[in-house]
């Protein structure tokens, strides 16, 4: 009886996201799965900040949050087939909820 086994591997590299860490342009482009120029779009959208808005691009780094506004955005983009501009509006509109929602007591609101 010949019997094969298979083996699967997963190899899990993780990069802490802080105020200490922040994410070179490059490194927020390949977590959202787009090139660094769409990062660059996002950013002239709004969607996006860097720290150092007066750097040169090559040169911008992000805070956490940006990721999780990048990888809405692809999710967006991805999903209802929105433009960019599209994309920088629900966006806004999202965080305009969510910060009204902190002035009505957070979870109360409902969803």
């Amino acid at each position: 009886m010949n019997l094969h086994h298979r083996t699967t591997v997963s190899i899990t590299h993780c990069t802490p996201v802080d105020a200490d860490h922040p994410l070179a342009a490059a490194e927020l482009a390949r977590a959202a799965g787009d090139r660094v120029e769409w990062i660059w779009e996002l950013v002239e959208a709004g969607v996006i900040t860097p720290l150092a808005p007066a750097e040169p691009p090559a040169q911008w780094a992000f805070h956490g949050e940006s990721l999780r506004w990048a990888l809405e955005a692809r999710r967006l983009q991805r999903d209802l087939d929105a433009n960019l501009d599209a994309t920088a509006l629900i966006i806004e509109l999202q965080r305009e909820i969510r910060r009204l929602r902190s002035l009505l007591g957070g979870d109360a609101a409902p969803r």
